[in-house]
C-alpha cells in the first residue's frame, strides 16, 4: 500500500473519530451551565469532559495527535472550526475559501494555497451560519450574500449556492486584535515623517479628508491611523456597512447598516443613517466607506459645520477620487448641473490621501493632494507630496521614491489659525524618502 493511501486513511479515521467525539460531547453538554460560564474556564471544563471521551475511545492515538484532536474538538464546538488554525495566524491578512476544500492565504504580499480543509459544503454553509448569526445577520437561499465581521473586527463576506456554483465561497480581510500603528507604518515605509506632520495638522485643524484606494490598499488601516490625531474631546459618530473602525477615543458612537428581513422590510442604509446621525451632534463624522447615495449626505455634513470628517472610497489616483464623487452623488438621485456637482465637492473636501497596493504586495500614500478650489467647471488640484515608483527589485517589490512637489498647501493658513506650525522646510521641493 502507497504512503499516500496510508496517510489518506489515517486522515479519515481521524475525522471520523473527530466527528464521533464531538457528537458524544454535544450529548454530554448542559446548556444552563454552559451560559453561565465564560472564555477560558469553559474552555478548560470542557477541554477535561473531551479527555474523558478520548480515554473511552479504542483507538490507539499518540500524545501529539491526542492533544490535536482535543483542540480540534474544541475549535469545532466553540470556535470556527479548521479556520481557528489560520485565524490564529498573526501573518496572515487575507483568507480566501473558494467551496470547502480550497482555502488560500495571504502572507506577505503573496497568495498561498492552505493545506486547512472542511469536511464538505454542509460544515463550511455551517461555519458561515456562526459567523453572521453572531452580529445578527443571516445567509439562506433567499439571502445567499451577506457581510459579517468577526469579534476581532476582521471583514468577512460569504456567498452560497445557488449563486456559488462550486460550493460557498468566503473571504476573510483580517483586521488583527492589534492593529497597525503610526509607528509600524513608518516602519513599513507606507509614507514619510513629514506626510505623517501635515496628516496629523490637518486632522487637528479640522480639515475633511477623503482616503481613495483600490481593494487591498490599507484605507481601513489608515483612517484607523489618522483618527488617532483626533482630540479626545471631539464627539465621534463612525457610520459602517460592517463595523471594523477601532477609534481609541473615548466619545465614539458607532453605527451599522442592517440587511432587510426575510419580507425584504427592515433595511437601514448608509444614507438613514449620516440623516440621523446629523441630529445626535456629531462633531465628526467618520464613514467607513462611501459607496452609494450616502455621499451627497456626507458631503453636505462635510459643508454645515462638521468639520474634521473622514471617509474612505474606492478610486485608483485622486483626480478618480474626484469622477467616482460625482458618480455616487448622482446615485442619489437628484439631478444636479455639473458645476454644482463640483463646487460641492471642492468646497466640501480638503485633502485627498491616496493608498495604493504596489507590485509585491506593498502598501503606500502615493499621492497627498489639496482640492484649492474651482476654475470655471474643473476642480482644481495640486499634489503637495508623491510616491514615484520606478521599477521592482530581485523579489518582485517595487521601488520608488517619496518625493516633495514643492507645493506649500494653500490649508496652512487654516493649520496656523488652528495653533498647528509646520516648518516651511517640510514643503522644499526634494526626494525625502527612496524605497
Amino acid at each position: 500500500m502507497s504512503n499516500s493511501l496510508k496517510n489518506n486513511l489515517k486522515t479519515n479515521e481521524f475525522d471520523l473519530l473527530k466527528q464521533r467525539i464531538h457528537q458524544k460531547l454535544i450529548g454530554k453538554l448542559d446548556l444552563a451551565r454552559v451560559g453561565e460560564l465564560q472564555g477560558d474556564v469553559l474552555r478548560k471544563e470542557i477541554r477535561v469532559v473531551v479527555e474523558h471521551l478520548c480515554d473511552s475511545e479504542s483507538s490507539l492515538l499518540n500524545r501529539l495527535e491526542r492533544d490535536r484532536l482535543i483542540d480540534e474538538v474544541l475549535d469545532e464546538t466553540f470556535g470556527l472550526g479548521p479556520l481557528e488554525l489560520l485565524l490564529k495566524d498573526p501573518t496572515i491578512s487575507d483568507i480566501l475559501i473558494n467551496g470547502p476544500k480550497n482555502i488560500y492565504c495571504e502572507r506577505g504580499g503573496k497568495m498561498q494555497r492552505s493545506n486547512v480543509e472542511f469536511r464538505n459544503n454542509a460544515h463550511l454553509l455551517q461555519i458561515i451560519d456562526r459567523i453572521v448569526s453572531k452580529v445578527g445577520r443571516r445567509v439562506d437561499e433567499t439571502c445567499p450574500m451577506v457581510d459579517a465581521r468577526l469579534e476581532d473586527g476582521s471583514r468577512v463576506n460569504a456567498i452560497i449556492p445557488p449563486l456559488a456554483l462550486d460550493g460557498a465561497a468566503m473571504s476573510i480581510r483580517r483586521f488583527g486584535s492589534n492593529p497597525l500603528k503610526l509607528e509600524d507604518l513608518l516602519n513599513y515605509k507606507a509614507f514619510t515623517p513629514e506626510m505623517v506632520m501635515l496628516l496629523e495638522g490637518a486632522m487637528k485643524a479640522r480639515l475633511n479628508i477623503i482616503i481613495s484606494g483600490g481593494t487591498g490598499s490599507g484605507k481601513t488601516t489608515l483612517l484607523n491611523t489618522l483618527s488617532s490625531f483626533i482630540p479626545n474631546t471631539d464627539r465621534i459618530i463612525t457610520i459602517e456597512d460592517a463595523a471594523e473602525l477601532q477609534l481609541q477615543q473615548e466619545h465614539v458612537v458607532r453605527l451599522e447598516t442592517r440587511p432587510p428581513n426575510i419580507e425584504g422590510k427592515g433595511e437601514v442604509t448608509a444614507t438613514d443613517l449620516v440623516r440621523n446621525c446629523l441630529r445626535m451632534r456629531p462633531e465628526r463624522i467618520i464613514i467607513g466607506e462611501c459607496r452609494g447615495p450616502e455621499a451627497l449626505d456626507m458631503l453636505q455634513a462635510m459643508n454645515t459645520g462638521h468639520e474634521g470628517s473622514m471617509t474612505t472610497t474606492h478610486a485608483n489616483t485622486p483626480r478618480d477620487c474626484l469622477s467616482r464623487l460625482e458618480t455616487l452623488i448622482m446615485m442619489a438621485g437628484f439631478e444636479l448641473p455639473i458645476k454644482a456637482m463640483r463646487t460641492q465637492i471642492a468646497s466640501a473636501v480638503n485633502l485627498i490621501v491616496q493608498a495604493n497596493r504596489l507590485q509585491g504586495g506593498a502598501r503606500k500614500v502615493t499621492h497627498i493632494t489639496e482640492i484649492c478650489g474651482m476654475e470655471n467647471e474643473t476642480i482644481v488640484t495640486q499634489d503637495i507630496f508623491k510616491f514615484v515608483q520606478e521599477g521592482v527589485d530581485e523579489n518582485g517589490k517595487a521601488v520608488g521614491k517619496f518625493i516633495c512637489t514643492g507645493v506649500r498647501p494653500k490649508c496652512m493658513a487654516r493649520l496656523e489659525a488652528a495653533g498647528v506650525k509646520l516648518p516651511a522646510s517640510i514643503f522644499r521641493e526634494r526626494v525625502m524618502l527612496q524605497c
